[in-house]
């Protein structure tokens, strides 16, 4: 999930670039910026999520924090998996409009594209969610589950492995423009500089559907662990 997150900052800010920025007469948005989109999401979102949501899944199921720590960590992942869907498809919109612009050399920032850089919003907005669930789920599995000497160390394992993914993140990319480099005009689905010949969308599409594998691979996984005895309603509600 942090290698799409890491590619997501990434490649959404090149194509930000390419985009129109103007959100008033006079004002623009820097591409650069873009990564905001999911922390104002978390904003308006997490509280939303904790006085609305889990009140209302408590009645159903019982637990405190509405559904279990592993169940809210598979909701992010599936979502980290559409999130990238949505991504690719946001992708081959804004190509199509270059496309049909005549616009596919064109400088970027200097001859933006006629399509809002707020089309982008809609990845941000899925992946914020999946955020809130996976990484807030993981801090209170590892708080709730871990020995009581081993609460703050067993919370490395979140950075460590968002540390981890960020740096896979640069090496997928080389692994994915070497296994194209010889189907692809450009040298490779990411090769180039011009985000316009390179094929982002099938990038996007294969990191959907290595999300979608992880997350069954979680779920064969997290199926056979048993919560700890002083959270037995916690099992209870699994």
């Amino acid at each position: 999930m942090t290698l799409c997150l890491a590619q997501l900052q990434t490649f959404s800010i090149q194509q930000g670039t390419t985009m129109n920025t103007r959100i008033a007469k006079h004002f623009h948005i820097p591409p650069a910026s873009i990564p905001i989109f999911p922390v104002v999401f978390l904003i308006i979102f997490v509280p939303f999520y904790d006085r609305i949501c889990v009140p209302f899944l408590s009645r159903f199921t019982g637990i405190s924090t509405g559904i279990t720590h592993l169940q809210r960590i598979g909701v992010g992942l599936i979502l980290s998996s559409l999130s990238m869907a949505i991504a690719a498809i946001i992708e081959v919109k804004r190509k199509g409009v270059a496309r049909d612009n005549n616009m596919l050399d064109a400088f970027p920032v200097l001859q933006p594209l006629p399509l809002s850089i707020f089309w982008l919003s809609f990845q941000y907005f899925v992946f914020a969610i999946a955020d809130m669930f996976t990484y807030v789920g993981l801090l209170e599995f590892f708080y709730s589950e871990a020995p009581k000497n081993l609460k703050s160390t067993s919370t490395c394992f979140l950075w460590c492995a968002m540390a981890v993914g960020y740096f896979l993140s640069s090496i997928m990319v080389k692994i994915v423009n070497r296994a194209t480099k010889n189907i692809t005009a450009s040298g490779g689905w990411l090769a180039g500089n011009n985000i316009n010949r390179n094929h982002l969308n099938l990038f996007y599409w294969l990191l959907s559907i290595l999300s979608l594998i992880n997350f069954f691979v979680y779920l064969v996984v997290s199926k056979r662990y048993n919560y700890r005895p002083q959270h037995s309603a916690v099992t209870g509600g699994r």
